[in-house]
């Protein structure tokens, strides 16, 4: 009876080992196909990284150029005279000289 406890034993234990090894080479595949989806996504973080701080500095040129058609736009409109004077005096050329 010791014996065909032993063998039952055994055989069990054997298959338990098979399907033990089944299990890691399926866990060690499923950690290799994790690991590979992280590297691409690495990857693909290292591309944003990079169109993105490609696009803040296009960004921080862009905005120095603003600044600077800005203050040209300020210079240029404190020089410009006001016509507001001009077309008083017109309309009232007008109203005065203009024939009825």
């Amino acid at each position: 009876m010791k014996t065909i406890w032993k063998v039952i034993l055994g055989i069990g234990g054997a298959i338990a080992g098979i399907l033990a090894i089944f299990a890691s080479t399926k866990q060690s595949q499923s950690k290799k196909d994790f690991n590979r989806r992280v590297k691409a996504n690495e990857d693909k973080l290292d591309f944003i990284t990079k169109s993105a701080d490609k696009v803040n500095k296009e960004k921080e040129v862009t905005k120095s150029n603003i600044k600077k058609t800005s203050a040209k736009i300020k210079t240029t409109k404190s020089k410009v005279k006001s016509t507001k004077d001009a077309k008083k005096t017109i309309d009232s050329f007008e109203k005065k000289y203009r024939k009825k």
